[in-house]
């Protein structure tokens, strides 16, 4: 690894080498996570390209906003691995890289077993659905594990699904903070090892680390929805004068007090205590007047709009949001460090985010996703030599975005 720092300024990854075989959002978004920390990010698709590589959302040309996010900063192959000779290609790449990430039941030449056989030092995971291997995916985890049940309107029977993937996201960020624990045991042992996670085993944990499931084994009283209030604690969305919506959300008496403050409710609210000998500073106690709490904030919000609410709490220890739209929070961008244009072919110029993580002041720009095949030739055509690189263009076991020699049927 070089030790140059100004090559490798935010990029503590640099000089790491990355497979990556996967499609859809957990595992592209571990190697996208890997590729913004400065790993080297070699995506291996089949030749025509990965199947989310069309997926919604998409320009009127076809190009997926959804893939190209998820795939910034990356470099792109294409081997099918469905062959013998793809998966001798993967594998000599493999014999050089640090990490593999897999959401396939790969098999032959390319299994965590056979590579790691070759590579003693490879760093291999692998994403499955169900911890006893089977298939799975996001909106099957949420089905199974509870959330939907408790999010919508108050007395809403069905579930109520949320659009957000959750738990692919959260295990993609999982992979990542395993693969890094890996290479630092490397560091110390030599020697790789084999991760693999479950994507429901990450929607059962967050259930069981938060709470929910002790909850529900423990206590019979059923927890159902309840709208927009925010379980354990005092918050909510008010209307506005004008139309808008905003959420506001009180943690500590010291938020409380704000509130009351800014609101002109510290008599009334005294008079509430008094009447119901309750102590509306504790903040369990809130939650489970919220109904009485939001009766006397309602008109108050009602009365303002968005401007004049604004004027009213800056400064103050409020904790409060207007709603946006996605088409709002879009046109909001242009102040956050976070973003910075990209011109990403298929796409158009537009701000697009770096890593969320910055080191020392340090944040990398965003670089453009690849196309199918970008860089076969820059990856491959070296390593293989030139007749075996050649005889495998020519019958499209590789292929390369600008492959003259593909066979004719």
């Amino acid at each position: 690894m070089t030790s140059d720092r100004a090559t490798r300024a935010g990029r503590p990854l640099h000089g790491v080498r990355v497979l990556e075989l996967s499609s859809y959002v957990a595992t592209p978004l571990c190697g996208l996570t890997l590729a913004q920390l400065g790993a080297d990010v070699i995506r291996v698709e089949a030749p025509g390209g990965a199947p989310d590589r069309t997926r919604l959302p998409t320009t009127d040309d076809g190009c997926s906003y959804y893939w190209t996010g998820l795939n910034k900063g990356k470099r792109a192959i294409a081997v099918d691995l469905s062959t013998h000779e793809g998966q001798e290609v993967v594998a000599d790449l493999a014999d050089d890289a640090d990490i593999v990430i897999a959401n396939g039941p790969y098999k032959g030449l390319v299994t965590a077993e056979a590579l790691r056989a070759r590579n003693p030092r490879l760093v291999h995971v692998r994403l499955s659905g169900t911890w006893d291997g089977g298939a799975s995916v996001d909106y099957l985890a949420q089905a199974k594990v509870g959330f939907q049940h408790v999010t919508g309107p108050r007395g809403h029977a069905a579930p109520v699904n949320h659009v957000l993937p959750a738990w692919d996201i959260a295990a993609g960020l999982y992979l990542a903070t395993g693969v890094l624990a890996a290479l630092r045991e490397r560091d110390g042992t030599g020697v790789g090892t084999s991760i693999t996670l479950a994507l429901e085993d990450v929607a059962f944990a967050t259930a069981g680390n938060l709470g929910l499931l002790t909850q529900a084994q423990l206590d019979p009283t059923p927890r159902g929805p309840d709208g927009n209030y925010v379980y354990g604690t005092y918050g909510r969305d008010f209307a506005l004068a004008d139309g808008h919506r905003i959420m506001l959300v009180v943690l500590t008496a010291r938020h409380w007090h704000a509130l009351l403050e800014v609101t002109g409710l510290r008599a009334a609210v005294a008079g509430l205590e008094e009447a119901l000998q309750i102590d509306l500073d504790d903040e369990q106690v809130r939650y489970a007047h919220r109904d009485v709490i939001s009766a006397l904030l309602e008109p108050w919000f009602a009365r303002h709009d968005l401007a004049g609410l604004a004027e009213i709490l800056a400064g103050r220890k409020v904790l409060w949001s207007v709603y946006r739209t996605v088409e709002e929070a879009a046109g909001q961008l242009g102040d956050n460090p976070l973003f910075a244009e990209l011109d990403q072919p298929g796409i158009g110029t537009h701000l697009a985010p770096g890593s969320p993580l910055v080191f020392d002041a340090r944040r990398p720009a965003p670089l453009p996703a690849p196309s199918v095949g970008e860089h076969t030739h820059e990856v491959l055509a070296d390593r293989l030599g030139a007749d075996r690189y050649t005889k495998l263009l020519k019958s499209r076991v590789v292929d390369s975005a600008d492959n003259p020699l593909r066979e004719t049927a």
